[in-house]
């Protein structure tokens, strides 16, 4: 997950709009947003190698999602997957901080990332690659491979876009958001990150949707829950050069009363 941008108790209608995409590379397979029979109070895409997620979210209300933090040449192959702190976060019964708590010893040995889990006590953030665990205020925020709120050019841009949620139709906004995660513009050479993977890459991977031959963005997500506790998910589906693949709906209701860590399934590779 490359990009993700969320609103928090910010606009009237919906305590939580979260629109993300998911850039890796196409050869890693991955099933789209669904319920896992293996865990079916959660509701998410799913790494096919792995087993983890990068966004999920499940029936009584906890959700996680993930980005990995770019720095040229840090990567170790030998790291355990960053995806499974998503989907242990989703399978857990304690609150976000207390997870983000326990994980912070051994958060040194993931390569780098960015974790946000939450609640509906409210929503926090860890990176290893920044100070401790913290609570994340209500507002509008953007996060993509460097730190949360970090002010590359598609976060900000996406972060407008939340901006303007308030002055849509109810019944627009998912489709406006996946089509602010579907620009592929690629701002100034002065304005691009330097993350040490040269300027060429940095091009490439600047643009919101990334659109490649062997990698780019895989999946545009976005999750609406409404003030109702009614959930709206939308996912869109991409291959090499962005040919869209398609598209998958999920709604259903918060459900206070679910328990939070149900008994699992034998596992499945993946998602029916």
């Amino acid at each position: 997950m490359c990009l993700i941008l969320f609103s928090l108790g910010h606009h009237p209608g919906f305590p939580l709009v979260v629109a993300a995409n998911r850039d890796e590379s196409y050869g890693r397979p991955a099933a789209p947003v669904c319920f896992w029979p293996d865990a079916p109070y959660i509701a998410g895409g799913r790494d096919l190698r792995a087993g983890g997620t990068w966004l999920g979210i499940t029936r009584h209300g906890r959700w996680g999602a993930l980005t990995n933090y770019r720095r040229g040449g840090s990567y170790r192959e030998n790291a355990p997957s960053r995806g499974q702190l998503v989907s242990d976060y989703l399978e857990s019964d304690i609150s976000p901080e207390a997870y983000l708590r326990k994980l912070e010893p051994i958060a040194a040995q993931f390569n780098g990332f960015n974790l946000l889990v939450g609640d509906a006590s409210g929503l926090h953030y860890l990176s290893n690659r920044d100070a401790g665990p913290r609570q994340v205020e209500p507002g509008i925020h953007g996060l993509s491979n460097h730190l949360l709120d970090t002010p590359w050019p598609k976060v900000e841009m996406g972060k407008q876009a939340l901006h303007a949620l308030g002055e849509r139709p109810r019944d627009s906004i998912i489709d406006y958001l996946l089509d602010a995660l579907s620009r592929r513009s690629v701002p100034a050479e002065s304005e691009l990150p330097d993350t040490g993977v040269g300027q060429a890459q940095e091009r490439v991977l600047s643009p919101p949707f990334i659109a490649g031959e062997s990698y780019g963005t895989r999946a545009s997500t976005v999750i609406l829950v409404d003030e109702d506790g009614q959930v709206s998910i939308e996912e869109r589906a991409f291959g090499p050069f962005g040919a869209l693949q398609g598209s998958t709906s999920l709604r259903f209701s918060l459900d206070a009363d679910t328990q939070a860590a149900p008994i699992r399934a034998p596992a499945t590779t993946q998602c029916g």
